[in-house]
């Protein structure tokens, strides 16, 4: 299966938790994922704040194009507990 972002939500600072369609849901601290040119501008947390997911692509992007790969996502977040 071909991992997919289905929902984001930002938390705070440069945190998201992200829902994939494996049925996962991770917290991610982007804080120090945050360096060159096209993702440095997003260290101003009210561009940061405008993520979303992109429904062509299947991951989180922002309005100046900076996207991040599902599978890294994944890999550098940390599980969420949902309520049952």
């Amino acid at each position: 299966m071909l991992l997919q972002v289905t929902e984001v939500e930002y938390l705070d600072g440069y945190r998201l938790e992200i829902h994939f369609n494996d049925e996962s849901v991770k917290e991610v601290d982007l804080a120090d994922e945050l360096y060159g040119d096209v993702f440095e501008r997003l260290r101003d947390k009210s561009r940061f704040r405008q993520v979303v997911v992109n429904p062509e692509t299947n991951t989180i992007e922002w309005p100046n194009g900076a996207d991040l790969a599902p599978e890294y996502l994944h890999k550098i977040g940390k599980d969420v507990e949902q309520a049952a």
